[in-house]
């Protein structure tokens, strides 16, 4: 392919920062090994030169989300990303972002209000598929099972608790609506303990749901190009979710690329992720992650428009075991920003 200019988008201010510059890091590195121009730039702070890039793409994702004190510092430096004469030319921005204004939309519409190509989906369906309560409407409008939920009132009253219990039961998963990567995620086995995960998913965002636990295998299935990817399982072991140390920290779990189920599961499971891309309207690639019950049911937990692209992320372990390299699936995405509008 033509030889580009791409300013890879990195860093930001989310929980998620981490993981960002660790997906960052190996973006860069592979368009770059692939002879492309490439900028790292984090939207935090702006453009980095050679000794800031050096110093931010070679930390590790810690085991633990950035906390609050750190963010709030990196959320009142003033902001550049978009401007300076380094950036005239790109061709592409690549999106190495995830959770906050990186994956909600904002920078998408940022980008097109600007004119400029960028990956991922546009900015109203990367809103929709950050907002957990609208994309399950959607999931049910287009047939996709998934677990029941409710949305946690601003006043907890003993009616909610008792409305919890009979429609959800326990255990059940309490998140706020709009996070990634499991942040702020508690699983619930004791009604006494809801007021107190409610309370904690709150600080990282002002809408709290709570859904059904459902037990059973993990399943994640990528679409690339409105192609379904091979499906993938995470072997869970004890573990009740596949949470945030466990998909950042090497050898945490087990994962298996094309999953060990049977033909008619994977089949299921593919054109399932294929409906949810396609009722959330997404584009060039996403991740759709599901449970599979003990009755052999399906059951669609979210979808991610912004894939983790880290040396443990599932989407390039998907795209690998379809025969796609690394540095092909970073150009692949990049191709894809720049095709019309299907």
């Amino acid at each position: 392919m033509n030889k580009m200019k791409i300013a890879v988008l990195l860093g930001g201010s989310s929980e998620e920062r981490d993981v960002s510059i660790a997906s960052g890091a190996q973006i860069v590195a592979a368009l770059r090994s692939a002879g492309h121009q490439v900028l790292a730039v984090d939207t935090a702070s702006g453009l980095l030169n050679a000794a800031e890039e050096q110093q931010l793409l070679s930390q590790q994702v810690s085991i633990l989300p950035p906390d609050s004190d750190a963010l709030a510092l990196i959320r009142a430096e003033p902001r550049s990303a978009f401007t300076g004469g380094d950036l005239a030319g790109v061709d592409v921005y690549f999106l190495a972002l995830h959770g906050g204004t990186g994956e909600d939309g904002t920078v998408q519409a940022m980008l097109e209000l600007a004119g400029l190509a960028y990956t991922g989906s546009h900015h109203l369906a990367s809103a929709v598929a950050m907002d957990k309560d609208l994309s399950k409407r959607l999931f049910v409008a287009a047939g996709v099972p998934t677990a029941p939920w409710l949305m946690a009132p601003k006043a907890l009253s003993p009616t909610f608790f008792a409305e919890v219990e009979a429609q959800l039961g326990l255990p059940l998963v309490v998140k706020p609506n709009t996070q990634g990567s499991t942040v702020g995620l508690t699983v619930v086995h004791q009604l006494d303990h809801l007021a107190t995960a409610i309370e904690h998913a709150r600080a990282f965002g002002a809408e709290v749901m709570l859904e059904r636990f459902i037990a059973g295998r993990e399943i994640t299935v990528g679409v690339l190009d409105e192609v379904a990817l091979p499906v993938g399982e995470i072997m869970l072991g004890a573990q009740d979710t596949f949470d945030y140390h466990s998909k950042y920290q090497r050898g945490a779990v087990h994962e298996v690329f094309p999953a060990d189920v049977p033909t008619n599961i994977a089949q299921a499971a593919q054109q399932l992720a294929l409906t949810v891309h396609k009722a959330l309207k997404l584009s060039a690639y996403s991740r759709s992650d599901f449970r599979l019950d003990d009755q052999g049911q399906l059951w669609c937990l979210e979808v991610n428009t912004l894939p983790g692209m880290t040396e443990t992320s599932l989407f390039p372990q998907a795209a690998a075991a379809a025969g796609i390299p690394f540095s092909a699936l970073c150009e692949r995405i990049c191709q894809l920003a720049l095709q019309p509008a299907k």
